[in-house]
């Protein structure tokens, strides 16, 4: 196989820049349900879908003849301060500079999967400060336009003497620009004091929660779902593999427990995270039969947790189609409309009226999609941002056997 690319190019916007800027026309698109449409786009939204030659381009136009169209996939676990640090030798660097071009760098990787919002999670410490978050929220100012990027504010310690300090750098954390405030209690000498001052200044400030856990502790998830219960806008927890090492009937009675509680798990099935150190997916089919809000993430990305980690959601949707007995939608499903809802973003749909945030993959089913996703068009705010294209050939005595072929229509984007 040879690719042209195997990166996110460059979109060709020179069609768009004509009469309207503002709208978009995507021709020729499959619907998971079949259909083949036209989605028109303007403002940031979805103005209009029709049967496919039924609707007028206004400004730029995107012929969609092979892919399927689906909402976009959203990023609810990323690790942007540590990011693509595994092959340098050495400490990691957490010097502003570096960690700004780390995060910018993994956001536009992720970007080209099709991640068109990202929620970041970033140390904060005695030994770095707030230096990291600093660096990633100028990563989120530079990248706006082409990705939302949230970041998460994880002190190391929030209780005792020792936590004073983490405590008052989670506030400052907050008026920096953090936008959800987090950690991990399970390295905290009080996990459940720690969890409960990380709750206190979520309520205060009106910030989401998002805590690393192992939930191997059924007594810790207990107390965790008691205190989170009704917390306004929500609690994250995840990537909880400890959960499916329980007994069934103990892990059972957590999932009920977090359910009851509002509470989301994030699973990672692309392997684990540097906030906690066991592997595994936490027991999806049981928390989803529970009620639990079960989303997918992608965890490290190619740093000393996960030297291999890739980020992207279509290969955490295939995992746990293949691997958790999930359906091809349910898979999408946790990478899309539930990491959304997880980041308390608004429901995409491809209807009018949706926010235009859309992803485009060649093929015509999700099960196909997930098990070869290599081309791929990705939308954001009414805009094609990101493009990567491949294209699949054999040799001569390959092709005389008539052979498939992935390609570009010779009309195509």
């Amino acid at each position: 196989m040879s690719a042209d690319s195997q990166q996110p190019q460059p979109p060709d916007d020179r069609a768009a820049t004509t009469a309207d800027t503002t709208s978009l026309l995507l021709c020729g698109a499959r619907l998971t349900d079949g259909r083949t449409v036209d989605v028109r786009l303007a403002g940031g939204r979805i103005e209009a879908v029709g049967t496919a030659g039924s609707l007028t381009a206004l400004g730029g136009r995107v012929d969609l003849a092979g892919y399927l169209l689906l909402p976009a996939p959203a990023e609810p676990h990323a690790h942007a301060d540590t990011a693509l640090s595994a092959d340098f030798p050495g400490p990691v660097s957490y010097a502003t500079e570096e960690v700004q071009r780390r995060a910018t760098e993994a956001a536009l990787l992720q970007l080209g999967h099709g991640a068109t919002a990202l929620r970041a999670q970033v140390r904060i410490d005695d030994v770095q400060e707030v230096g990291p978050l600093e660096a990633v929220l100028q990563a989120r100012r530079s990248l706006r336009g082409l990705v939302d990027l949230t970041a998460v504010a994880m002190p190391r310690l929030l209780t005792g003497m020792a936590g004073a300090d983490g405590l008052a750098m989670l506030r400052d954390a907050v008026k920096m620009g953090a936008g959800v405030v987090g950690g991990c209690p399970d390295l905290d000498p009080d996990p459940a004091g720690y969890t409960e001052a990380v709750l206190e200044i979520a309520a205060e400030h009106g910030c989401p929660v998002d805590l690393h856990t192992d939930g191997d502790d059924p007594a810790r998830l207990a107390r965790l779902a008691a205190m989170a219960g009704g917390l306004r806008p929500g609690v994250t927890i995840g990537p909880c593999a400890g959960l499916a090492r329980l007994p069934s009937d103990v892990a059972a009675r957590a999932a009920d427990q977090l359910a009851a509680a509002g509470v989301t798990v994030v699973c990672l099935p692309q392997g684990g995270c540097g906030g906690t150190e066991s592997r595994g997916t936490a027991p999806v089919r049981l928390l989803r039969a529970a009620g639990v809000r079960v989303a997918a993430g992608s965890g490290a990305l190619r740093d000393v947790s996960n030297p291999v980690g890739r980020g992207d959601p279509l290969e955490a949707a295939y995992l746990l189609a293949s691997q958790s007995g999930m359906s091809a939608a349910e898979a999408y499903g946790a990478v899309s409309a539930a990491s959304r809802a997880a980041m308390g973003l608004a429901e995409v749909r491809v209807e009018a009226g949706f926010p235009a945030e859309l992803l485009a993959v060649r093929g015509e089913r999700l099960s196909g999609v997930l098990s070869l996703a290599y081309s791929r068009i990705v939308v954001h705010r009414g805009r094609v941002v990101a493009r990567t294209s491949a294209v699949r050939e054999y040799c001569d005595s390959a092709a005389a056997l008539d052979l498939p072929r992935q390609s570009r229509p010779e009309t195509g984007p």
